[in-house]
């Protein structure tokens, strides 16, 4: 028997976009599994990435291999 709970965002694709595994003692935040959802939309239709801490409203980032490690 697994003792873990997992959430997956998975895209009208078929694609697993985000998932996350934790022990059940260990409660989920709803709040950042929507702003996950949120940034997965956002980015689909900007073609922008979003940094740590992103919300709707905010700008994006261009995703660019040169900017890998800098930001």
């Amino acid at each position: 028997m697994y003792n873990h709970l997992a959430t997956f965002i998975i895209n009208p694709q078929g694609r697993v976009e985000y998932y996350c595994v934790c022990p059940r003692e260990v409660g989920r935040n709803v709040d950042e599994i929507i702003r996950v959802l949120q940034a997965i939309q956002y980015a689909a239709a900007t073609g922008e990435g979003v940094p740590a801490q992103w919300q709707p409203g905010q700008p994006g980032i261009r995703r660019d291999f040169e900017w890998v490690g800098t930001i």
